[in-house]
């Protein structure tokens, strides 16, 4: 039977933000090694001692002590930018969060601090390009216009929402056929799924093998309607190579906008619905989150 506590210490290393524990002194228990990374300091240097004087904005956060929370873990706000500094000597600027650990009884038994650079909350989450230019100006292009429906949703303006998708056969195509070949044939699905966007709606490339559109649909439910729409009409690009039929497919993501979410969020719940209609065989729609995943009939 696998230790439960080597199983949770491998989670906290294998995560990409930076995560300390602090024992009731202050003490470091532990220092994954995305925290190693982002800081220069090694877990070596830092536990069983108090975190340096380099790093201890990431403690800004002065836990109540007037409040019992019986709870595991009790979260001190929704973070903030904290100026650390690296172990070379640069500024550093990061996200931090503090929760205060518990113990069934409402005990403190210590402190977590998770952090990431603040340089990768703005960067939305993009298909692969590769070298294609085409393919990076369309996602410049996306990304702007992305943002200017954003700030005026933020405004009290209309919801939106994203579909992000994939054609199931692209990358065996490429293997198969060629770039050539696979090109023609995301040209192809392109315009198939064209004839059904709505009024006001923009499709583009937003990776070697995906599409991103923004849709003006306010709900969740009709989103979802609509990507299911679209990828029957992907289904009836008829598509032909050397006199070969490819029966073509389609894996789409939807997410819908949200009051509380941010732009970064919205996409990066696209792109992980639309993972999971892929990973699901393909040829589905995925809503996102807890969404139905439903095969295109």
């Amino acid at each position: 039977m696998t230790d439960r506590a080597a199983l949770f210490e491998a989670t906290l290393e294998s995560v990409p933000e930076g995560i300390a524990l602090l024992g009731q002194e202050g003490l470091v228990a532990f220092w994954n090694p995305a925290a190693e990374a982002i800081t220069g300091f090694p877990s070596i240097d830092l536990v069983g001692r108090p975190l340096p004087e380099a790093l201890e904005p990431l403690l800004q956060y002065t836990p109540p002590q007037d409040r019992m929370v019986v709870s595991e873990v009790e979260r001190l706000g929704h973070g903030s930018v904290a100026a650390i500094q690296h172990k070379l000597g640069h500024d550093v600027p990061v996200m931090a969060l503090i929760t205060v650990l518990r113990d069934g009884f409402g005990g403190r038994i210590g402190t977590a601090v998770i952090f990431h650079p603040t340089e990768s909350l703005d960067a939305l989450p993009r298909g692969d390009a590769g070298e294609d230019r085409e393919v990076r100006t369309s996602q410049t292009e996306i990304e702007d216009r992305l943002q200017r429906i954003y700030d005026d949703f933020s405004r009290g303006g209309p919801a939106f929402g994203v579909l992000w998708i994939t054609v199931d056969q692209a990358g065996d195509l490429r293997k198969t056929h060629g770039t050539g070949a696979c090109d023609a044939m995301l040209e192809k699905v392109q315009r198939a799924l064209a004839k059904g966007l709505r009024p006001g709606e923009e499709i583009g490339r937003w990776g070697q093998d995906e599409f991103l559109i923004i849709s003006h649909e306010r709900t969740a439910e009709l989103l979802a309607r609509h990507a299911n729409t679209l990828a029957g009409l992907a289904r009836t690009a008829d598509f032909r190579w050397w006199g070969d039929r490819v029966s073509l497919t389609v894996s789409i993501g939807s997410a819908q906008s949200e009051a509380s979410g941010t732009l970064v969020n919205l996409m990066e719940r696209a792109k992980a619905a639309m993972f999971s209609s892929f990973h699901e065989g393909g040829n589905q729609t995925t809503s996102a989150p807890g969404g139905p995943t439903c095969s295109p009939s």
